[in-house]
């Protein structure tokens, strides 16, 4: 499982990409996060377009993605850089 945490400035681009994470069976949890529980496959693909998202990024946007199985945290664009343990709640 995911946990997707996105703050994207365009319009246009976040309501995209808030039904590309819809289609492939992420469950909002709040208005920018969403929950993924699917196979690995399922999970790597939405990965992979999420990193084609953050590709046109500007400089007020990013993306985190938390595995929680794995104890994971990846970011994109321009989230805030801590080297921190993360406490899920």
């Amino acid at each position: 499982m995911i946990i997707v945490s996105y703050d994207i400035a365009d319009d246009k681009m976040r309501a995209r990409f808030s039904k590309m994470l819809t289609k492939h069976g992420a469950i909002r949890l709040q208005y920018s996060v969403y929950e993924v529980r699917n196979t690995k496959r399922i999970v790597d693909n939405i990965t992979l377009k999420i990193e084609a998202y953050a590709r046109h990024f500007t400089m007020d946007d990013s993306v985190v993605i938390f595995d929680v199985a794995d104890h994971a945290v990846t970011k994109y664009g321009n989230a805030i850089h801590r080297d921190r343990a993360v406490v899920y709640l």
